[in-house]
């Protein structure tokens, strides 16, 4: 890509992502740096003045819990990581508030879980607060509410939140700052002969691999949920800009449109926003298993799963969650949200539409998953591939 063309890529983003990285925020002893955050709200406050709306997603609250309660190294249960969590959030955003408000920016602290996300109701709620706030001239801080949060509800890192965050409020760009300038061909920590990548074209298997592991005491994830976040947004045709936070002109390099970090651009065939958020979003809660019947006519005709097509059922699952939908080695052909519960599934298996109501004594639907409720998977089985 010529830097022309990155140059008039990034220019037109008017609402990015930001995601700042608890490695971006910490010393080299793990210890939260206050100084960190006046440089970025210079550059954020910067950017906003060139008219593109910012949200923040930020690491840090166990980082600032842990400095606050003089621990040395991240605990690994839960209860544990809630309670430091909880005695670091304030800090953390005593930090952002002291200072953005020195460049005259008001900020909003706004606490996510996935489960606030899976139901499309509060999803849209979410959205709505976020694009008001926007609109208001007040920059959010998101971070995953980590006091309340279970495996079941957990996100899991704010790689994948930012990722969520771009789809929810349609950011046009998402930025994630880490303490390495980008991807390289190997792990730079080990490898001296490791070279950046400036630009990746498409998540594959040979980006995947090369991701690697980049652990440290206060971060979650490192380098390989940083690709999936990028492949998430570029599903839903984002571009994402890893690169080095540390550095403090970092993100007016991006916004000028230099060469920094690592771009990946956005898939050609992107998913509409309810699409994507069925794909990336939600959780599976079961699995259908379909015949070679079913899978031509959902992945190659763009029809509906009807029950005559379903082999079998497995998982315990309610009407209107995320099923996966395999074929009967099982390989993932596609996953959607189902009309009917499990059991109800399991009565109806094979049969015709016209025998629904005869079986059950009621009809939801012709349809167990409705193309409109539908996502293809592709072959590689990891990839939203396309829209019906």
């Amino acid at each position: 890509m010529k830097k022309s063309d990155r140059k008039a890529l990034i220019s037109q983003a008017k609402r990015v992502v930001i995601k700042i990285g608890s490695s971006v925020l910490t010393n080299e002893r793990g210890e939260i740096s206050e100084s960190v955050f006046d440089t970025i709200a210079q550059e954020v406050s910067r950017i906003k003045s060139r008219g593109v709306e910012t949200i923040i997603v930020s690491s840090g609250a166990i980082a600032a819990g842990m400095k606050k309660l003089n621990l040395g190294e991240k605990p690994r249960d839960i209860s544990t990581k809630q309670a430091i969590a909880a005695c670091g959030q304030s800090a953390l955003m005593w930090n952002y508030e002291k200072a953005f408000s020195s460049f005259g920016e008001k900020v909003a602290q706004v606490l996510l879980t996935h489960d606030a996300l899976s139901v499309r109701k509060r999803f849209l709620n979410a959205r709505k607060t976020l694009l008001t706030l926007l609109r208001m001239g007040v920059i959010p801080i998101v971070n995953e509410n980590d006091t309340v949060a279970v495996e079941e509800i957990m996100l899991g890192d704010n790689d994948n939140l930012a990722a969520h965050v771009t789809s929810l409020v349609e950011a046009d760009l998402l930025v994630l700052l880490t303490d390495i300038e980008g991807l390289y061909s190997k792990n730079p920590r080990n490898h001296r002969d490791a070279e950046l990548i400036s630009l990746i074209e498409e998540v594959d298997e040979r980006v995947e691999a090369i991701a690697g592991e980049t652990l440290g005491k206060t971060t979650t994830g490192g380098m390989r949920t940083k690709i999936e976040a990028s492949k998430t947004a570029a599903a839903f045709g984002v571009p994402t800009i890893i690169a080095n936070g540390k550095k403090p002109s970092t993100l007016h390099q991006i916004f000028t449109g230099e060469e920094i970090g690592t771009l990946f651009l956005p898939a050609k065939e992107k998913l509409k926003g309810r699409k994507h958020w069925i794909a990336f979003t939600l959780k599976p809660a079961g699995e259908i298993t379909i015949d070679g019947g079913a899978i031509r006519a959902i992945s190659s005709s763009g029809k509906s799963l009807l029950p005559a097509g379903i082999k079998g059922v497995s998982g315990d699952f309610e009407v209107g969650e995320l099923v996966r939908c395999v074929d009967e080695s099982g390989r993932e052909i596609a996953r959607g949200l189902s009309s009917y519960s499990s059991d109800e599934i399991r009565r109806i298996a094979g049969a015709k539409t016209s025998e629904i109501e005869t079986i059950l004594g009621y009809k939801y639907s012709d349809e167990v998953i409705h193309r409109d409720d539908l996502v293809i998977v592709s072959k590689k089985g990891d990839v939203i591939a396309r829209d019906l």
